[in-house]
Parts: C-alpha cells; sequence; structure tokens
C-alpha cells in the first residue's frame, strides 16, 4: 500500500462562457471543450445529471474524450433527493443508476446526493435511505458521498451512520451551510466555495496553503487538525484515501486555476 493516496482537484462543470478565452484558448471549439478541460484537470463534478437524465450514448461520449485516470463525479437526481420521506426513494434511485453510468467504466467517480438546506436529520428514515446506495452496479464499484445543509445533521448519530455504510460527507466550506470534516470512508469529498472572482486563483495564497495541507493529512490517513469535527472523541482508521477537492459556487470565474494551482500544492 503507498504512503499516500491520490488527490484529484476539479471544477463543477466544463461549460461556462467567463471560462471561454481565460481558461480555454480563444478559438477552442465547444465539442472540445472537455478534451481540453481534462488533459489540465483530473476531475470534474457534473451538475447536469442533477437536473435530468442523460443517454447511454452521452456517459460513453464523455468516456471516449478523456485520459486515462480522468474522473467524473455525478451528481445525483434531485427527484431522488427532494422528497419528505427518502425511504421510498428505491424506484428513483434505481432509475438513476440505469441511465447508462456504466458507460464511463473507470471514470465512474463518487456519486454526490445532495439534499436542500430544509432537509432535517430524521435517523431512521435516513439510514433507510442509505442502505438503498448499492456498492456496485453492473459490477462497476460504486461510491457514494452525501452532501448536507441543515445544523440538524451535526451529531454524532449521523456521522456513525455515514461509517456504517462507508458513505462519505461532503466537507463543505460555505458562507451558509455547516461544515462536516469528519472522515467516515475511505475517501474524502472536500467542496470548496468561498473563492473570489479578484483571486486569480480563488483562494488567497495563505488559504490555498492551508487547504494543501489539508488534503495532503487526508491523503496519508489522517485527520486535519484545524478544522471542526461533528464527533471529536471518535477514532478513525488511519489508512490512505483518496481525496476529491473542488472549486465550485463562489469563486467560479477562476475555479479551473485554483485547481491546477492546488493539484501543483499537493504534486
Amino acid at each position: 500500500m503507498s504512503k499516500s493516496g491520490t488527490i484529484r482537484t476539479g471544477i463543477g462543470g466544463w461549460t461556462f462562457e467567463p471560462w471561454e478565452g481565460t481558461f480555454y484558448p480563444d478559438k477552442l471549439t465547444k465539442k472540445r471543450q472537455l478534451e481540453y478541460a481534462s488533459s489540465k484537470l483530473s476531475v470534474i463534478e457534473v451538475n447536469g445529471t442533477y437536473y435530468g437524465s442523460q443517454k447511454p450514448e452521452t456517459f460513453a461520449k464523455w468516456a471516449s474524450e478523456v485520459p486515462d485516470g480522468f474522473i467524473f463525479s455525478l451528481k445525483a437526481s434531485r427527484f431522488t433527493t427532494n422528497r419528505k420521506v427518502l425511504a421510498d426513494a428505491g424506484e428513483s434511485i434505481e432509475k438513476f443508476l440505469s441511465q447508462g453510468l456504466v458507460e464511463l467504466r473507470d471514470h465512474l467517480g463518487p456519486l454526490l446526493w445532495q439534499f436542500a438546506p430544509t432537509k432535517k436529520f430524521e435517523p431512521e428514515d435516513f439510514e433507510a435511505f442509505l442502505k438503498l446506495l448499492p456498492n456496485t452496479l453492473e459490477g462497476l464499484p460504486l461510491r457514494h458521498v452525501v452532501e448536507v445543509r441543515h445544523d440538524s445533521f451535526k451529531v454524532p448519530e449521523f456521522v456513525e451512520l455515514l461509517e456504517k455504510y462507508n458513505i462519505a460527507p461532503v466537507c463543505a466550506e460555505h458562507f451558509d451551510y455547516p461544515m462536516i470534516a469528519d472522515v467516515t470512508a475511505d475517501f474524502v469529498y472536500a467542496r470548496l466555495q468561498k473563492g473570489s472572482d479578484d483571486i486569480p486563483t480563488c483562494y488567497a495564497d495563505a488559504d490555498m496553503n492551508a487547504w494543501a495541507k489539508r488534503l495532503t493529512t487526508w491523503a496519508k490517513g489522517g485527520v486535519p487538525e484545524d478544522l471542526p469535527l461533528v464527533d471529536e472523541k471518535r477514532k478513525v482508521k488511519e489508512s490512505p484515501r483518496e481525496v476529491f477537492a473542488f472549486f465550485i459556487h463562489e469563486g467560479k470565474v477562476n475555479a479551473p486555476q485554483g485547481a491546477i494551482a492546488m493539484q501543483q500544492l499537493v504534486g
């Protein structure tokens, strides 16, 4: 086993007009934007899958345009997570998983299940939902990450549930939503959302260095000492982990440059 897991830094999506002429070369056609972005980054979080289904041919096309080792993280359907009773989401989960995700093959990364800021933690119902998430899809391993955005989730019971099912929480650095930095799976998923359009790399140098140190600590199997934990007494197994970090939402104009700079910092 290596002494450190892989650290991947990326952005949300690859189609954004302000990136044309700043991240993308002036004369690059839209058809080649994914090819270009995947040559500069190691992971992209796809938001379109949250709003609607894609065709198997679409996933196959994405896979054909990116290099070996590149990863897509897919945001799961809003119709699955935006419901009162999560235990009833089985059919919706199946519909999302069966739209052709397997066409991505080894380019398929974590599946992000994002919940509304109004969704509160109901332990029994949330565990029922976690039980519905499969570990494989037609022989392809699946990894799941949940983004919860209500303070009621900041309890040890929630962290215990995630660990029980090897599911990671989004470690979100956001102006409004809670940060849950507890490690509950064999990978870590961070969304860095406090970037500024006025800073070439989204984050100031001091903040970039601080996050680079945290990502490296996670990858080596540790837990950063400067991030708040929901359950501070919980013991975490020290083992190399794959780490994903996205520059997304706030500061999106310079998100690609931020991701590239961070990748250089973590090596």
